[in-house]
Protein backbone atom coordinates (compact mmCIF):
# COMPACT_ATOMS: atom_id res chain seq x y z
CA UNK A 1 0.00 0.00 0.00
CA UNK A 2 1.28 3.48 -0.88
CA UNK A 3 1.47 5.22 2.50
CA UNK A 4 3.88 7.63 4.21
CA UNK A 5 5.10 4.65 6.23
CA UNK A 6 6.25 3.06 2.97
CA UNK A 7 7.47 6.17 1.14
CA UNK A 8 9.32 8.11 3.82
CA UNK A 9 11.77 5.34 4.80
CA UNK A 10 12.38 4.59 1.12
CA UNK A 11 13.12 8.21 0.26
CA UNK A 12 15.21 8.72 3.41
CA UNK A 13 17.36 5.66 2.82
CA UNK A 14 18.08 6.58 -0.79
CA UNK A 15 18.11 10.38 -0.56
CA UNK A 16 21.45 10.59 -2.38
CA UNK A 17 19.90 8.90 -5.43
CA UNK A 18 17.00 11.38 -5.44
CA UNK A 19 19.42 14.29 -5.56
CA UNK A 20 21.96 12.68 -7.91
CA UNK A 21 22.59 14.81 -11.01
CA UNK A 22 21.95 13.25 -14.40
CA UNK A 23 23.30 13.95 -17.86
CA UNK A 24 21.56 16.36 -20.21
CA UNK A 25 21.98 15.97 -23.96
CA UNK A 26 20.67 17.23 -27.28
CA UNK A 27 19.67 15.83 -30.67
CA UNK A 28 20.56 18.78 -32.92
CA UNK A 29 19.11 17.15 -36.04
CA UNK A 30 15.69 17.12 -34.37
CA UNK A 31 16.10 20.39 -32.41
CA UNK A 32 15.39 18.47 -29.19
CA UNK A 33 17.16 18.70 -25.82
CA UNK A 34 16.57 16.47 -22.79
CA UNK A 35 17.44 17.68 -19.29
CA UNK A 36 16.36 16.74 -15.78
CA UNK A 37 12.61 17.03 -16.17
CA UNK A 38 9.89 14.67 -17.46
CA UNK A 39 9.12 14.12 -21.15
CA UNK A 40 6.81 11.72 -22.97
CA UNK A 41 7.62 9.14 -25.62
CA UNK A 42 4.51 8.20 -27.59
CA UNK A 43 4.09 4.61 -28.76
CA UNK A 44 3.28 3.24 -32.21
CA UNK A 45 2.98 -0.53 -32.55
CA UNK A 46 3.18 -2.10 -36.00
CA UNK A 47 2.36 -5.63 -34.81
CA UNK A 48 -1.26 -6.75 -34.98
CA UNK A 49 -0.56 -8.76 -31.80
CA UNK A 50 0.14 -5.70 -29.66
CA UNK A 51 -2.09 -5.76 -26.61
CA UNK A 52 -2.73 -2.00 -26.63
CA UNK A 53 -5.06 -1.85 -29.62
CA UNK A 54 -5.23 1.93 -29.83
CA UNK A 55 -1.48 2.09 -30.52
CA UNK A 56 -1.56 -0.24 -33.54
CA UNK A 57 -1.01 1.26 -36.99
CA UNK A 58 -1.35 -0.89 -40.11
CA UNK A 59 0.02 1.53 -42.72
CA UNK A 60 2.78 4.09 -43.07
CA UNK A 61 0.15 6.80 -43.49
CA UNK A 62 -1.64 5.71 -40.32
CA UNK A 63 1.60 5.69 -38.34
CA UNK A 64 2.55 9.14 -39.64
CA UNK A 65 -0.85 10.50 -38.65
CA UNK A 66 -0.53 9.04 -35.14
CA UNK A 67 3.01 10.43 -34.78
CA UNK A 68 1.86 13.92 -35.79
CA UNK A 69 -1.05 13.75 -33.38
CA UNK A 70 1.03 12.56 -30.41
CA UNK A 71 3.63 15.25 -31.10
CA UNK A 72 0.93 17.92 -30.95
CA UNK A 73 -0.37 16.33 -27.74
CA UNK A 74 3.05 16.63 -26.10
CA UNK A 75 5.29 13.72 -27.11
CA UNK A 76 8.98 14.61 -27.35
CA UNK A 77 9.77 11.35 -29.11
CA UNK A 78 7.93 8.62 -31.03
CA UNK A 79 8.73 4.97 -30.24
CA UNK A 80 8.04 2.40 -32.98
CA UNK A 81 8.02 -1.36 -32.50
CA UNK A 82 7.55 -4.03 -35.13
CA UNK A 83 7.22 -7.01 -32.78
CA UNK A 84 4.96 -7.29 -29.74
CA UNK A 85 6.48 -8.51 -26.47
CA UNK A 86 3.27 -10.37 -25.58
CA UNK A 87 3.98 -14.07 -25.04
CA UNK A 88 1.32 -15.07 -27.60
CA UNK A 89 2.68 -12.82 -30.36
CA UNK A 90 4.49 -14.08 -33.43
CA UNK A 91 8.27 -13.88 -33.42
CA UNK A 92 9.41 -11.81 -36.39
CA UNK A 93 12.81 -12.35 -37.93
CA UNK A 94 15.08 -9.41 -38.71
CA UNK A 95 14.04 -9.19 -42.36
CA UNK A 96 10.34 -8.84 -41.50
CA UNK A 97 11.06 -6.29 -38.77
CA UNK A 98 13.21 -4.19 -41.09
CA UNK A 99 10.57 -4.30 -43.84
CA UNK A 100 7.95 -3.10 -41.36
CA UNK A 101 10.00 -0.53 -39.43
CA UNK A 102 12.12 1.25 -42.03
CA UNK A 103 9.36 2.93 -44.10
CA UNK A 104 7.64 4.19 -40.95
CA UNK A 105 10.84 5.41 -39.31
CA UNK A 106 11.85 7.24 -42.49
CA UNK A 107 8.49 8.93 -43.01
CA UNK A 108 8.34 10.23 -39.44
CA UNK A 109 11.99 11.25 -39.20
CA UNK A 110 11.74 13.07 -42.55
CA UNK A 111 9.18 15.37 -40.90
CA UNK A 112 11.67 16.27 -38.18
CA UNK A 113 10.20 14.16 -35.37
CA UNK A 114 12.62 12.30 -33.11
CA UNK A 115 12.05 8.57 -33.65
CA UNK A 116 12.97 5.66 -31.41
CA UNK A 117 13.02 2.13 -32.85
CA UNK A 118 12.35 -0.73 -30.43
CA UNK A 119 14.32 -3.89 -31.13
CA UNK A 120 16.85 -6.37 -29.75
CA UNK A 121 18.47 -7.21 -33.11
CA UNK A 122 21.68 -5.48 -34.23
CA UNK A 123 20.79 -5.50 -37.93
CA UNK A 124 17.32 -4.09 -37.26
CA UNK A 125 18.79 -1.32 -35.11
CA UNK A 126 21.37 -0.38 -37.76
CA UNK A 127 18.71 -0.34 -40.50
CA UNK A 128 16.53 1.93 -38.34
CA UNK A 129 19.46 4.29 -37.71
CA UNK A 130 20.18 4.48 -41.43
CA UNK A 131 16.49 5.26 -42.04
CA UNK A 132 16.67 8.23 -39.65
CA UNK A 133 15.98 6.90 -36.16
CA UNK A 134 17.57 9.04 -33.47
CA UNK A 135 17.20 6.51 -30.65
CA UNK A 136 17.28 2.71 -30.29
CA UNK A 137 14.98 1.36 -27.58
CA UNK A 138 17.03 -1.73 -26.82
CA UNK A 139 14.97 -4.53 -25.30
CA UNK A 140 17.75 -7.12 -25.19
CA UNK A 141 21.40 -7.72 -24.40
CA UNK A 142 23.50 -6.80 -27.43
CA UNK A 143 27.22 -7.31 -26.80
CA UNK A 144 28.28 -6.48 -30.37
CA UNK A 145 30.63 -3.47 -30.31
CA UNK A 146 29.61 -2.69 -33.89
CA UNK A 147 26.10 -1.87 -32.68
CA UNK A 148 27.32 0.74 -30.20
CA UNK A 149 29.72 2.17 -32.75
CA UNK A 150 26.83 2.55 -35.21
CA UNK A 151 24.79 4.43 -32.60
CA UNK A 152 27.73 6.75 -31.92
CA UNK A 153 28.38 7.26 -35.65
CA UNK A 154 24.79 8.45 -36.16
CA UNK A 155 24.96 10.68 -33.05
CA UNK A 156 21.98 8.71 -31.78
CA UNK A 157 20.87 7.55 -28.34
CA UNK A 158 20.01 4.29 -26.58
CA UNK A 159 17.31 3.34 -24.10
CA UNK A 160 18.63 0.36 -22.15
CA UNK A 161 15.68 -1.76 -21.01
CA UNK A 162 16.43 -4.32 -18.31
CA UNK A 163 15.63 -7.90 -19.25
CA UNK A 164 16.56 -10.84 -17.00
CA UNK A 165 17.08 -13.02 -20.09
CA UNK A 166 18.61 -12.33 -23.47
CA UNK A 167 15.70 -10.17 -24.59
CA UNK A 168 12.10 -9.20 -23.85
CA UNK A 169 10.75 -12.30 -25.63
CA UNK A 170 12.61 -14.94 -23.60
CA UNK A 171 10.28 -14.54 -20.59
CA UNK A 172 12.87 -15.36 -17.96
CA UNK A 173 11.81 -14.88 -14.35
CA UNK A 174 13.40 -11.88 -12.60
CA UNK A 175 15.53 -12.42 -9.50
CA UNK A 176 13.85 -12.24 -6.06
CA UNK A 177 12.53 -8.80 -5.09
CA UNK A 178 15.29 -8.21 -2.55
CA UNK A 179 17.94 -8.80 -5.24
CA UNK A 180 16.23 -7.19 -8.22
CA UNK A 181 17.49 -3.61 -8.04
CA UNK A 182 21.10 -4.65 -7.46
CA UNK A 183 20.81 -6.99 -10.46
CA UNK A 184 19.38 -4.16 -12.56
CA UNK A 185 22.11 -1.72 -11.48
CA UNK A 186 24.79 -4.24 -12.45
CA UNK A 187 23.09 -4.82 -15.81
CA UNK A 188 23.00 -1.08 -16.54
CA UNK A 189 26.58 -0.43 -15.46
CA UNK A 190 27.84 -3.08 -17.86
CA UNK A 191 25.69 -1.81 -20.75
CA UNK A 192 26.54 1.85 -20.11
CA UNK A 193 30.26 1.05 -20.13
CA UNK A 194 29.95 -0.69 -23.51
CA UNK A 195 28.06 2.24 -24.99
CA UNK A 196 30.18 5.09 -23.64
CA UNK A 197 33.42 3.29 -24.51
CA UNK A 198 32.15 3.24 -28.11
CA UNK A 199 31.40 6.97 -28.02
CA UNK A 200 27.64 6.98 -27.28
CA UNK A 201 26.69 10.20 -25.46
CA UNK A 202 22.89 9.93 -25.17
CA UNK A 203 21.43 7.30 -22.84
CA UNK A 204 18.39 6.40 -20.77
CA UNK A 205 17.95 3.43 -18.44
CA UNK A 206 14.60 1.61 -18.22
CA UNK A 207 14.16 -0.79 -15.26
CA UNK A 208 11.64 -2.80 -17.29
CA UNK A 209 8.75 -2.51 -14.83
CA UNK A 210 6.33 -2.00 -17.72
CA UNK A 211 7.00 -5.49 -19.03
CA UNK A 212 6.37 -7.32 -15.74
CA UNK A 213 7.74 -10.36 -17.56
CA UNK A 214 5.81 -13.56 -16.71
CA UNK A 215 3.25 -11.99 -14.38
CA UNK A 216 -0.37 -12.06 -15.65
CA UNK A 217 -2.64 -9.05 -15.14
CA UNK A 218 -3.81 -9.23 -11.54
CA UNK A 219 -2.90 -8.25 -7.96
CA UNK A 220 0.66 -9.61 -8.08
CA UNK A 221 1.51 -7.78 -11.30
CA UNK A 222 -0.03 -4.53 -10.03
CA UNK A 223 1.92 -4.81 -6.76
CA UNK A 224 5.19 -5.57 -8.58
CA UNK A 225 4.81 -2.64 -10.95
CA UNK A 226 3.63 -0.15 -8.31
CA UNK A 227 6.49 -0.87 -5.95
CA UNK A 228 8.90 -0.80 -8.89
CA UNK A 229 7.72 2.56 -10.16
CA UNK A 230 8.08 4.12 -6.73
CA UNK A 231 11.74 3.06 -6.67
CA UNK A 232 12.63 4.24 -10.17
CA UNK A 233 14.49 7.23 -8.72
CA UNK A 234 17.16 4.87 -7.39
CA UNK A 235 18.54 4.43 -10.91
CA UNK A 236 19.48 8.11 -11.04
CA UNK A 237 22.64 7.11 -9.19
CA UNK A 238 23.92 5.87 -12.55
CA UNK A 239 24.06 9.47 -13.73
CA UNK A 240 21.68 9.03 -16.67
CA UNK A 241 17.95 9.81 -17.07
CA UNK A 242 15.39 7.13 -16.24
CA UNK A 243 12.77 5.90 -18.71
CA UNK A 244 9.68 3.96 -17.62
CA UNK A 245 6.83 2.40 -19.60
CA UNK A 246 3.35 3.35 -18.45
CA UNK A 247 1.24 0.35 -17.40
CA UNK A 248 -2.43 -0.45 -17.95
CA UNK A 249 -4.27 -2.96 -15.79
CA UNK A 250 -7.61 -4.25 -17.07
CA UNK A 251 -7.86 -6.06 -13.73
CA UNK A 252 -8.08 -2.69 -11.94
CA UNK A 253 -9.58 -0.33 -14.50
CA UNK A 254 -11.95 -2.56 -16.50
CA UNK A 255 -13.74 -0.47 -19.17
CA UNK A 256 -11.73 2.62 -18.15
CA UNK A 257 -8.39 0.99 -18.91
CA UNK A 258 -7.37 3.81 -21.26
CA UNK A 259 -7.22 6.08 -18.19
CA UNK A 260 -4.86 3.72 -16.36
CA UNK A 261 -1.66 5.29 -17.64
CA UNK A 262 -2.47 8.58 -15.93
CA UNK A 263 -2.30 6.76 -12.59
CA UNK A 264 1.02 5.20 -13.56
CA UNK A 265 2.29 8.62 -14.65
CA UNK A 266 1.66 9.98 -11.15
CA UNK A 267 3.78 7.18 -9.65
CA UNK A 268 6.52 7.71 -12.22
CA UNK A 269 6.70 11.43 -11.60
CA UNK A 270 6.76 10.95 -7.83
CA UNK A 271 9.87 8.87 -8.45
CA UNK A 272 11.48 11.52 -10.70
CA UNK A 273 11.32 9.52 -13.94
CA UNK A 274 12.54 11.51 -16.93
CA UNK A 275 10.96 9.77 -19.91
CA UNK A 276 7.46 8.29 -19.80
CA UNK A 277 6.80 5.76 -22.56
CA UNK A 278 3.08 6.22 -23.08
CA UNK A 279 0.29 4.94 -25.29
CA UNK A 280 -1.94 7.76 -24.02
CA UNK A 281 0.05 10.95 -24.53
CA UNK A 282 -2.97 13.27 -24.39
CA UNK A 283 -4.17 11.75 -21.12
CA UNK A 284 -0.75 11.84 -19.44
CA UNK A 285 0.41 15.29 -20.56
CA UNK A 286 -1.82 17.16 -18.04
CA UNK A 287 -0.14 15.15 -15.26
CA UNK A 288 3.27 16.39 -16.43
CA UNK A 289 1.91 19.93 -16.70
CA UNK A 290 0.48 19.78 -13.19
CA UNK A 291 3.87 18.77 -11.83
CA UNK A 292 5.56 21.60 -13.74
CA UNK A 293 3.09 24.16 -12.35
CA UNK A 294 3.71 23.00 -8.77
CA UNK A 295 7.51 22.90 -9.05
Amino acid sequence: MITPDFLLPLWSEHRDAIKHPIESFAFPRFNRTFDDKPYQMGVINLSRHSTYRESICHTVEGALYRARRMTIEGAAMIDIGAESTDNTADLLNSERQIASLVPVVKSIADEGMLVSAETYHTDVAVAALEAGAGVINLTGRIDDCAFYEAVAKHQAGIIFCYTPGENARTFDDPPPAEELIQEQLLFFKERIAMATDAGVERLWVDPGFGLALNLPDGPERVRYQTEGFLQAFRFRQLGWPVCVTMCSSVYLFHDEVRCAETATAVLALLSKANLLRSHEVARCEPVLNMLAMSS
